[in-house]
């Protein structure tokens, strides 16, 4: 027997362990919650899937996540959110809540005008995020950086690798160089490299991301919707290799953690 609406889980879902970055805020906002974080680590990463892949994979998520029980769902992938946010909330009959660059803070927050955005290719050049340039930043100059290969390399060789700061110093100069005075960190990944980013940048940039801004809006939707309650107790899945999802999570959060596999087509 299900527990009460209020007492199920949120079920959060990234190709990765980005996502995790999300979580966290989560977490902190709603300690009181339990939550269902899937890793689609097989098919990582989706910034290089065709959309129609990322589309079909998404919706499989959601829909497995809802089956054991999640009464909301967080898509914690920017790349996911571009490509099949609103096919995921037609597919599924709960809340929905999906992650996307913070191109409408990042414009209020930026004073000389020029913004960058640090994102995967995927989701620089979805209509998603050209309908969030167009309506939050249409006066203003955007910079968008693609970031072929950065998410893949933190989660799999660590934010400290030479990979990851060879990708850094690739990425984060050309908007250095423009004279942006705020970056926007377009992929859950990329907080776990923000010292890294920050300092390629010239002091005073605002990096910004949107794990926060997530939280506060699953928490708006559960008081309306479903409600809040849980134990606050975490249970981790993944489409690969147990093991080492759990190796990257202790490399990444500090912590070992037991993590179950998915199988979901």
């Amino acid at each position: 027997m299900n527990p009460p609406l209020a007492h199920q889980p949120i079920g959060v879902f990234d190709s990765g362990l980005g996502g995790l970055t999300v979580l966290q805020a989560l977490r902190a906002r709603l300690p009181g919650e339990d939550f269902i974080y899937f890793a689609d680590t097989r098919h990582l990463p989706y910034g290089d899937k065709p959309e129609s892949f990322i589309q079909a994979r998404s919706q499989a998520i959601a829909a497995a996540l809802a089956a054991r029980g999640a009464k909301a769902v967080v898509v914690a992938c920017n790349t996911a959110t571009a490509a099949a946010a609103e096919l995921v909330r037609a597919s599924i009959p709960k809340p929905v809540v999906a992650l996307e660059p913070a191109v409408k803070p990042a414009a209020a927050l930026t004073k000389s005008g020029v913004l960058g955005v640090l994102a995967t290719t995927r989701t620089l050049t979805s209509q998603r995020f050209a309908h969030l340039v167009k309506t939050y930043a249409h006066h203003l100059t955007v910079l968008p950086q693609a970031c072929p290969g950065l998410a893949e390399a933190i989660e799999t060789e660590g934010p400290q690798s030479a990979s990851v700061e060879r990708l850094l110093d690739t990425y984060v100069p050309p908007l250095a160089h423009a004279g942006v005075d705020v970056v926007v960190l377009g992929c859950t990944h990329y907080p776990w490299v923000k010292e890294g980013i920050a300092a390629r940048l010239p002091s005073g940039v605002t990096l910004v991301d949107t794990g926060e801004a997530v939280a506060r809006q699953v928490e708006r939707r559960l008081m309306s919707e479903a409600g809040l309650g849980g134990h606050g107790q975490l249970q981790l899945a993944t489409s690969g290799d147990p093991a080492r999802v759990r190796h990257t999570i202790a490399r990444l959060c500090g912590v070992s953690m037991h993590v179950e596999r998915w199988d979901i087509r």
